[in-house]
């Protein structure tokens, strides 16, 4: 399993999130705090606190997805 630290500053950065979570086919979650969301569950991603940092666990492995995340890191983010 790998961990990613990432942050979905808007709205629209968490829909295209889930979008890319939903073309993965093995499950991916989204953690806060003692939350735990299902990546593919826009209500459930919008559910959590956007202005924090957020750690999201794959529990398989999609080049292209990580590439994804990393761009979405922490020190990555404009927000940050």
């Amino acid at each position: 399993m790998k961990q990613f630290k990432i942050i979905l500053p808007t709205v629209a950065e968490a829909k295209m999130f889930v979008a890319a979570a939903s073309r993965c086919n093995f499950d991916i979650d989204v953690f806060y705090n003692r939350v735990i969301i299902d990546a593919k569950s826009i209500l459930g991603v919008l559910s959590l606190d956007l202005s924090q940092i957020l750690t999201v666990q794959l529990n398989g492995a999609d080049a292209e997805f990580e590439k994804y995340l990393k761009k979405l890191a922490p020190e990555n983010s404009s927000a940050a």
